[in-house]
């Protein structure tokens, strides 16, 4: 009788499992999408396709957002004569709490599922936005544009990368590769946008059609509907939701489903236990303090030596096309079996270069000199970026994956937020950009060495513990050896009763 339940509930949820995919029936949900016949040709093609386009369009909206507010820095230090430390904090807020809402944003996907949290979060960007173009002093543009539509964001893109990985598992490597093309997308064209509404409407009739451009997620998210592989999750979480029984010690059970949380979204046991996780969590912290500002500070530092505003939007665009040229083939290149257990190298040595081009533009804010930077500090970038997460699943187990990527996201948002402001004050004692530039450069280099240095003596360290295995076995043989000598040589059983004195003896 019990195999025919689910078979029943499979009759009656068969064309509403679309919109029951977070719904309460948790018990028989996973079986009848295993047997939903729309769902069998989802994975690794079918609706994937459109979930694939819906994710790059996602991110291209999202994380390729914060650089475009620097076109309109100059009209925000104007606007609220406030210093360049001040005018930075707003893209540092907003990046910071991209990351930082990881925690929280996976809460809601475990509720509410993927499809759901994608339109919350491009509703919320959309609001921030567009109620940040009545604000009257700095400090509002921190929340409406830099917490308010931050958190959207985050709501927004990881949600979309989540529910992808559930749509291809064979492919997947393409499918990530393809859909970090949109960043690059959003590089190209965000900043031709925001030069063209920042002529014709100022900043703050750019930044209400900005929101209703953030719209655009909640379409997108519409597109992603929900698969079998989200279920299982919420079902555990059913189960283990019951277990505290908060009757009698309900300040126990609140601090039990606290560490079940921290130790399912952010995995701190993982940062103490996991050496390599711990050398690489802290390298890409200090990586990311200077990693993104050249991002912030490159079309002010053109603006402000007399260079038209449309061609410094235009270094950007540029930017964005190297990455989508060259992130693609660089997925497919290092997905090759030689480049195994060297990614790490390869990434530490892009990130180097990558520290080391923004002293270029210490020389010179001529165009020519900006756009040799821009080309070079693309290629490092798409490299870094194609490689991140590759090196990530390589040291810890695809199972503490998330929990990991949540820690990782919190640890980024900190130097996220202090880095361009830091780089601000920098700019405002000295009242030049070379001097920031210089700094990030010190900065992603010196991660660069460590990361590098750092993985070679581990690496170095397990293969030396690797050789001095056999050199430690080799007694242990000797020994089963002589165990063996010492078995009864009289084997045959014709003799056993006259030769048992002599062998007890």
């Amino acid at each position: 009788m019990a195999p025919q339940q689910p078979s029943s509930m499979e009759e009656q949820t068969g064309e509403q499992d679309e919109l029951e995919s977070e719904g309460e029936k948790q018990g028989p949900g996973p079986r009848s999408d295993q047997d939903h016949p729309a769902n069998c040709d989802a994975p690794d093609g079918g609706w994937g396709w459109v979930v694939l386009v819906a994710t790059i369009l996602v991110l291209a909206l999202t994380l390729a957002f914060p650089a475009c507010i620097g076109i309109f820095y100059l009209d925000l230090q104007e606007e609220f004569n406030a210093s360049n430390s001040e005018t930075s904090w707003v893209p540092s807020i907003m990046t910071s709490v991209l990351h930082a809402g990881g925690p929280l944003c996976s809460v809601l996907v475990e509720r509410f599922g993927c499809r759901a949290t994608v339109m919350f979060g491009g509703v919320l960007s959309g609001l921030g936005m567009a109620v940040s173009s009545f604000s009257y002093t700095i400090v509002d543009v921190y929340i409406t544009t830099g917490v308010i539509t931050g958190l959207g964001f985050c709501f927004s893109f990881q949600p979309a990368v989540t529910i992808l990985g559930h749509y291809f598992v064979r492919r997947r490597p393409f499918a990530n590769a393809m859909s970090s093309t949109g960043t690059a997308l959003g590089l190209c064209t965000l900043p031709f946008l925001g030069d063209y509404l920042q002529s014709k409407l100022g900043w703050r009739g750019s930044f209400l059609v900005l929101g209703a451009v953030l719209l655009n997620c909640c379409v997108c998210g519409a597109v992603m509907r929900p698969l079998r592989p989200g279920k299982p999750k919420k079902s555990e979480m059913m189960t283990n939701c019951p277990r505290p029984p908060a009757k009698k010690e309900c300040v126990l059970g609140i601090c039990q489903s606290l560490a079940s949380f921290l130790r399912k979204h952010m995995a701190f046991d993982l940062f103490y236990s996991n050496l390599r996780f711990r050398v690489f969590s802290l390298g890409i912290t200090w990586m990311m303090l200077g990693f993104v500002v050249p991002l912030i500070y490159l079309v002010p530092y053109a603006s402000a030596h007399k260079m038209d505003p449309s061609r410094a939007a235009l270094l950007l665009s540029i930017l964005g096309f190297v990455n989508i040229f060259v992130r693609p083939p660089a997925g497919v290149l290092f997905s090759l079996s030689w480049f195994k257990g060297r990614h790490i190298y390869v990434f530490s040595a892009a990130l180097l270069i990558n520290g080391l081009s923004n002293s270029i533009c210490c020389i010179s804010p001529n165009f020519n000199v900006l756009l040799i930077y821009v080309l070079i500090y693309g290629l490092s970038m798409s490299v870094v970026g194609s490689l991140m997460f590759t090196v990530l699943m390589e040291t810890v187990d695809m199972s503490l994956f998330p929990s990991a990527l949540g820690l990782l996201s919190i640890m980024e948002s900190v130097t996220l937020l202090i880095g361009p402001p830091l780089a601000g004050m920098l700019v405002d004692r000295t009242s030049q950009y070379t001097y920031a530039f210089l700094a990030c450069s010190i900065s992603v280099a010196l991660s660069a060495l460590f990361l590098m240095v750092s993985f070679y003596w581990l690496d170095s360290r397990d293969a030396a513990k690797k050789n001095s295995l056999p050199a430690s076995g080799s007694p242990a043989k000797p020994a089963i050896n002589m165990s063996t000598d010492c078995q009864y040589s009289s084997v045959p059983t014709d003799g056993d009763k006259t030769n048992n004195p002599s062998s007890e003896a």
